[in-house]
């Protein structure tokens, strides 16, 4: 080999080993450091897209995890007022079905009606005034109520597929004067004697049916929600699983890496100093 000493062949050769170790050494302390084996897209641009894409599934799958649990709890409070509901039409009942007896005086029949209208006035104020983060539950004709079917968005995509329909007939009005079907909401007239107490029984029970079949159809929507919200919770551990082997580093496996350039750098920067004295010696040839 020829002794030169504008080009220096194994000084440069040196350089290059020692900075492709130092490089290797920094990503490597890089993907130790954040835990990540793409920091960005020159470490694999096409492995950054499609983690790109599995993490804002998984972002999105959370979300909808937090619209199930929103609307779950929403019925929630909507069974709860509908119980209370259910209570008072249940007394109502029973204080009609006494009233229907026929052994009651007019004192007696103005005390059952006082209060049956006292009960029938909670049942309208809760009605009214029950409401969820904003929406009034029992009242369709307030601004705030409910008056067409709630889409709950509890997958990740915009069709039908990622919703569950709340039908507006579970928020329908609640009224004591519209459940009992009472023209303007005073029961006077059906307290007048036992007949038309006995009478007025019939209304009850439609009101009782009414709320039943409410609460039967929230029920099967909450089964229905929490079957979705577990099946979202699914698909997001799978999401995060294959995002993870996409962009996780393997520490140990880096560790490794990391010290191996670490022996190459030292290596090199030792060889790059012997290398650079070689072209001493064509002093010795003058």
């Amino acid at each position: 080999m020829p002794i030169t000493v504008n080009t220096n062949i194994p000084s440069l050769t040196a350089q290059k080993s020692l900075n492709q170790a130092t490089d290797r050494m920094n990503t490597a302390m890089q993907r130790m450091s954040t835990g990540l084996r793409i920091n960005s897209s020159k470490d694999d641009a096409a492995g950054m897209a499609v983690a790109t894409k599995l993490n804002y599934k998984i972002s999105s799958l959370n979300v909808a995890q937090d619209n199930g649990q929103m609307g779950a709890s929403m019925l929630d409070t909507a069974e709860g007022v509908l119980s209370v509901i259910s209570d008072n039409l249940t007394r109502i009942r029973d204080l009609t079905e006494q009233a229907a007896n026929g052994t009651y005086g007019s004192d007696a029949m103005t005390a059952i009606k006082t209060e049956v209208q006292a009960r029938m006035d909670e049942i309208t104020r809760l009605a009214k005034s029950s409401e969820f983060n904003g929406k009034v539950l029992f009242n369709p004709s307030n601004p705030e109520g409910i008056s067409a079917d709630i889409k709950l968005q509890v997958g990740i995509t915009s069709d039908s597929t990622s919703t569950i329909d709340l039908k507006s007939s579970l928020f329908a009005d609640a009224a004591a004067s519209t459940l009992l079907n009472v023209q303007g909401g005073d029961v006077s007239s059906h307290y007048a004697s036992d007949s038309t107490a006995r009478t007025f029984l019939t209304n009850i029970d439609n009101a009782l049916a009414n709320i039943t079949g409410r609460t039967t159809l929230l029920g099967g929507y909450q089964q229905r929600i929490i079957s979705a919200i577990d099946a979202a919770g699914v698909m997001e551990t799978n999401l995060t699983s294959a995002a993870s082997l996409i962009q996780d580093a393997d520490i140990a496996e880096e560790s490794s890496n990391y010290i191996k350039q670490q022996i190459l750098q030292q290596t090199s920067a030792s060889l790059l100093a012997t290398a650079n004295q070689s072209p001493s010696i064509a002093l010795n040839l003058i």
